[in-house]
């Protein structure tokens, strides 16, 4: 009987067989972060876009509305209230710490005695305790013992503001604390920004003659460009969604001087349980923050076109 010989099964080409390996071992490093991602991140996002044209408060079956979430938030007064102040706090917070914080960064760029120290603490504030810094803070605005308003009275100030406890003044008072607390952060920024500025460019102005002033504006503003842009479209995403330091320092008081988006959604949805009409608001927002990011990115552009 002739003996039939049979042929190897046939089996993958080594480099196929490392391209897999390759592939597998990439996804199990994305993997479980994606996975946090998706359940934290994505689904919620996705599962608060289709709220907002719902009517749930967690214990009925949701029901379609259509638009009425957002005919009703564009006729809400307590939206209004929120985005006005919303608005108010980033014109507020986002120039101011970004002048802070390059100011500092150009400070603290220098071989000085104890820079370390000063870069450390300078940026202390922004890693303690969010609580701790609005009590602090909240002592200091303190109308009647507080130590600002006792120094304004000794430069002269007969009624110094009421900061915390008024309508008026409540709100500089959160950015105040906001922009202490926050120059730190992006002075780390700025300071890897200015030490990758070559040190030629300023030894060939200072032989043109260029003063200190016009090394800023000629050298060190222009090599900053991209971190400022960063630190720009950082600065805008975290003002318009401020949360905890308003909730701790004033709860949105007094009265609704201090009510912000991101509060007002914490309100509907989580206290009142309108989780249809708080998604409303979130989307808003959402494309507020998008609209004002893209317009940035925009502009970036056509100046780097230049």
């Amino acid at each position: 009987m002739a003996h039939v010989a049979t042929r190897p099964a046939p089996t993958a080409p080594p480099h196929r067989r490392r391209a897999w390996r390759d592939i597998l071992i990439g996804w199990s490093f994305i993997l479980p972060n994606f996975v946090g991602f998706a359940l934290f991140t994505l689904i919620p996002m996705v599962a608060a876009f289709a709220l907002a044209f719902l009517d749930w408060d967690s214990y009925s079956t949701p029901e379609w509305v259509g638009l009425k979430n957002f005919q009703r938030l564009f006729s809400d007064e307590n939206f209004h209230v929120a985005l006005r102040n919303t608005l108010y706090y980033a014109l507020g917070h986002i120039p101011l710490t970004l002048v802070a914080a390059l100011g500092l960064a150009i400070a603290l760029n220098r071989k000085l005695r104890g820079v370390a120290f000063f870069r450390t603490a300078a940026f202390f504030p922004y890693i303690t305790s969010l609580v701790a810094v609005a009590i602090v803070w909240n002592m200091l605005f303190n109308p009647t013992a507080g130590p600002i308003n006792q120094f304004l009275e000794a430069l002269g100030v007969a009624h110094p503001p009421k900061w915390v406890a008024s309508t008026d003044w409540a709100m500089p008072a959160v950015i105040v604390t906001s922009v202490w607390r926050d120059m730190g952060y992006y002075m780390v920024l700025y300071l890897a920004g200015l030490q990758t500025i070559p040190k030629e460019y300023y030894e060939a102005a200072r032989v043109d003659g260029a003063n200190a002033w016009q090394r800023f504006w000629g050298i060190t503003l222009p090599c900053l460009r991209p971190t400022t842009f960063f630190v720009l479209v950082m600065l805008t995403i975290q003002s318009f969604k401020i949360l905890d330091l308003i909730v701790v320092m004033t709860d949105g008081g007094p009265g609704r001087s201090t009510l912000v988006l991101s509060q007002l959604i914490y309100r509907e949805g989580i206290t009142e349980g309108k989780f249809g009409y708080s998604s409303a608001i979130a989307l808003v927002l959402f494309v507020i923050v998008l609209t004002v990011t893209v317009v940035q990115f925009r502009i970036n552009e056509r100046r780097s076109a230049r």
